[in-house]
This record gives C-alpha cells, structure tokens and sequence, in this order.
C-alpha cells in the first residue's frame, strides 16, 4: 500500500474515533436541524468540560484537550467547505435520471484533500493530548472505547 494511502487511511481513523466522541453530546442539537457558529461553541464548551470532569484533566492536559477541540474545529470547517448544505449536495447527486459521477467523485476528492491537509495536525493533536494523560486516564479512554460506553450522555 502506498504511504500517502497509509496515512490518509489513519488520518481518517483517527479523525472518525474523535470527531464521534465530540459529537456524540450533540445528537440533541442535530435533531433541531445544523448547528450554527453560536450552539457549535456552546458544545464544545460543554464537551470540553464533561471531558475535564470525567478524566480530572491538570491545566496542561486541559491545554492540550483544546488544541485538539482546534484542530478538530478547523478539520471540520476544512471538510464542510464552501457548501452550506451537504444534505443538498448529496440530493443533487440522485436528482437526475442517473447518478452523478463525475459530481460525486469531486466532492470525493475535495474531502478528500481536505483530510490529507488538515488530517497530520489533528492526529498530532490527538496524540499530545492522550499522551499527556497519565496511566489511569489512558485506562479510562481505553475502556470507554473498549465498551461503547456513552462520553456524554446525561447524569
């Protein structure tokens, strides 16, 4: 496998183990249609403090959770685009007699390219917050993902 496939692949990983686990609190918020700038950083707000909360996070470590709330901030913009509806974009793929190829296949490439830019930064963002953690904290993240436990749902 070529390395470029390799790293896209893990960027992609990467990014989908963490972008679920942010998202997850905000399964309310989608409900209600898309989240605008305001409710976006209401919930990272919130998924910054649940997660401050549940591992007992030092400054630094906290530091470092919002480094990654950055990247990942910035990784979603970089997916999203220029559109302002994905819903539609995919609609128009269907709404002819015949899929459209061409249309899919470049929305394929410009997600693509926006992974492989912007994929490096948010692994390495994710990689300095969970080693910072110490070795009970790793245990915890290990375990919550080990067992599909929900990060953010309700007390």
């Amino acid at each position: 496998m070529k390395p470029w496939i390799k790293r896209s692949l893990t960027a992609f990983a990467g990014i989908a183990v963490v972008i679920g686990g942010l998202t997850a609190c905000a399964r309310d918020a989608h409900e209600h249609g898309p989240m605008d700038a305001a409710r976006m950083t209401e919930m990272r707000a919130k998924v910054i403090q649940r997660v401050t909360r549940e591992l007992d996070l030092t400054i630094e470590q906290q530091q470092k959770l919002n480094a990654l709330a950055d990247k990942l901030q910035a990784q979603h913009g970089a997916l999203m685009g220029q559109s302002t509806n994905p819903r539609a974009d995919m609609q128009a793929l269907v709404a002819g007699e015949k899929f459209d190829r061409a249309r899919a296949l470049g929305l394929l490439d410009e997600k693509t390219r926006a992974v492989q830019a912007q994929g490096p930064q948010v692994i390495a963002a994710l990689a300095d917050f969970y080693d910072s953690l110490n070795a009970k904290q790793q245990a915890e993240v290990r375990e919550h993902l080990g067992e599909r436990k929900r990060w953010f749902s309700r007390d």
